[in-house]
């Protein structure tokens, strides 16, 4: 594989970052992880981070160097990750659960396979043009869909951050799939949260991306948005990767996996509480404990072998 990406994640206009992102690479796999989470005070974060961190563990331990079937892989880390947020919530006697979206993307063989469930989105861009995203499972999609309200309409609706699917909901959460996509060399997906998409359209981010270098214009659309959201914008959190299999120059941003073992992983987490782009409103010995608390929750469904 050959590939450039980029992630980052800003607190916006938001006295706290409840967002979290991912990405992990074996030899012949790259996954992708963006998450929001909901529920005021650290909880949301806190969810934000079993979702990105269960995902990411899983796919250390069973990309060797691929996965044996990418679907089941999402299907399975997205189901697990929503049981720990609720045997998180049981542990601490939580009268409402922290819920986050979640939307991950595995790339194998030159097909991109994702999955989601909230409001955080992906997009397949090719030759400045969106080809392909997730669609929200929000109350306003649906209102759209049905033709009850336009697309400008929604953005000013009181409604437009209602969600019906999320991880850590009581309910099962609504988990959506794409269909097995082949990737053209050139092709870039972008997942983020809607602190971004909500201020910047997928075709505008789609055209700002055509032929540009995906390390400099990212940070620039990103920019962008949080000038945009201005003081009271959310948080805004975005993975990008261009797919570059082929390549016609030498690109020293570029990833080439082509040196890797058969059983090397090479992941991209920040650790819950230790980033400074997720300021946090815990105290150090909470930070501590949440940590702990997370890795419990996270072994029940990833167990060592």
């Amino acid at each position: 594989m050959r590939f450039t990406i980029y992630q980052e994640s800003r607190i916006g206009g938001r006295a706290n970052n409840e967002d979290r992102t991912t990405y992990c690479y074996s030899r012949d796999a790259l996954l992708m992880v963006v998450a929001d989470g909901m529920g005021g005070h650290h909880y949301g974060e806190i969810a934000a981070q079993i979702a990105v961190q269960t995902l990411a563990d899983s796919f250390q331990r069973e990309a060797r160097p691929l996965l044996a079937d990418p679907f089941r892989f999402l299907q399975k880390g997205m189901t697990n990750a929503h049981h720990a947020i609720l045997d998180y919530t049981a542990r601490h006697n939580l009268r409402d659960t922290p819920r986050t979206t979640c939307v991950a993307c595995v790339i194998q063989d030159n097909i991109a396979y994702w999955a989601h469930a909230g409001d955080s989105r992906l997009y397949l861009m090719r030759e400045g043009k969106v080809i392909a995203q997730t669609k929200d499972h929000s109350r306003i999609r649906l209102l759209v869909e049905e033709g009850m309200i336009t697309e400008a309409q929604a953005v000013f609706h009181p409604d437009r951050n209602k969600i019906y699917s999320c991880l850590g909901s009581p309910t099962p959460p609504e988990i959506e799939f794409s269909r097995k996509t082949p990737l053209d060399h050139g092709d870039i997906l972008l997942l983020c949260t809607d602190g971004l998409w909500g201020e910047m359209p997928g075709d505008m981010m789609a055209a700002a991306t055509k032929g540009a270098n995906l390390l400099q214009v990212v940070p620039m659309i990103l920019n962008q948005a949080e000038t945009k959201g201005g003081q009271h914008g959310d948080n805004l959190s975005v993975v990008a990767v261009r797919w570059e299999d082929t390549y016609v120059e030498e690109a020293s941003s570029a990833i080439s996996t082509q040196t890797m073992t058969q059983d090397e992983v090479t992941t991209r987490l920040e650790e819950f509480g230790r980033n400074p782009a997720y300021k946090s409103e815990l105290s150090e010995n909470e930070i501590e404990d949440a940590i702990e608390e997370i890795r419990a929750a996270i072994e029940k469904y990833n167990p060592k072998k």
